[in-house]
């Protein structure tokens, strides 16, 4: 049953996708590969309210970093309260650790739509032109089947390498070394995509890396919370540090080291004499 629902949302994508890429084929006059780099960017502006979404998520979540380690330290025995805690200081600082994947999970039907669509230009090519920058001789084969489209899988892999650098900044050091790898194994399965997929994803990974380095120049960094704003029983206050119990200022700390060249013989004959009148 869940195949018959399938096969017509599928359908469907796919004579949508098409009909964009007619539309920005035939009103800009360019080549079928060049309106699936239109059409993403298209996509990718469409996306920015949800793009906006996950920087600021991203930075929520590194400036609550700290507090959050420091949960997970102490549940680390109980995962189901960890779990609890960590849902419940979600919710009391307006943080969405989903936000960071909607940009990606909003592109999903659009992947599919494009690969259905680029399936049936194979069968059935539309007219026009189907190379790219002359080395891609036809945006439907394979990518593994030629030279050129090795050289895309490359372009692919330096892209989206560079894209979760400036995605995974909030990720601790394992995991994004973890997704700084991953292109290394998909790209085996990238390989046997049609290159306009290809292109499409490149392309996408080219504007994420170009908003990071805008994101970087414009959005201040949200500064961290104060390290008294959270502190425990065993934290003595800044005050009562620098200060005496009756609140005295503290007396200057470069009269106990001598300067260079003078004696210290002085203050241990009074000690002396304080101990011979005590006798």
């Amino acid at each position: 049953m869940m195949i018959l629902y399938t096969i017509p949302i599928i359908s469907s994508l796919e004579h949508y996708m098409r009909e964009a890429l007619d539309w920005i084929h035939t009103t800009f006059g360019i080549s079928w590969a060049w309106s699936i780099v239109v059409l993403t960017v298209i996509v990718r502006m469409l996306l920015v309210p949800l793009t906006v979404k996950q920087i600021h998520s991203m930075q929520n979540l590194q400036r609550y970093a700290p507090q959050m380690k420091e949960i997970q330290r102490k549940y680390k025995d109980d995962k189901q309260r960890q779990n609890e805690e960590l849902m419940k200081f979600y919710r009391e600082n307006s943080i969405n650790p989903a936000a960071s994947c909607l940009p990606m999970l909003a592109q999903l039907p659009v992947f599919i739509s494009l690969y259905y669509a680029l399936r049936e230009f194979a069968k059935h090519p539309p007219p026009g032109d189907l190379s790219w920058l002359h080395f891609i001789p036809n945006i439907t084969w394979h990518a593994n089947s030629f030279w050129g489209g090795y050289v895309l899988l490359v372009v692919y892999v330096a892209s989206q390498m560079a894209s979760t650098f400036f995605m995974s900044a909030t990720a601790d050091k394992t995991q994004r070394t973890l997704f700084l790898l991953m292109p290394l194994v998909f790209v085996f399965v990238i390989s046997h995509f049609p290159v306009g997929l290809v292109l499409y994803w490149v392309t996408t990974n080219l504007w994420t890396v170009g908003q990071g380095l805008i994101t970087r120049r414009l959005i201040p960094k949200t500064a961290p919370p104060l390290p008294g704003a959270r502190r425990t029983s065993r934290t003595a206050p800044k005050e009562d540090a620098g200060s005496d119990s009756d609140g005295a200022e503290p007396a200057p700390a470069s009269p106990a080291k001598p300067a260079a060249g003078r004696s210290t013989a002085p203050p241990r004959r009074v000690k002396r004499k304080k101990r011979a009148g005590r006798r």
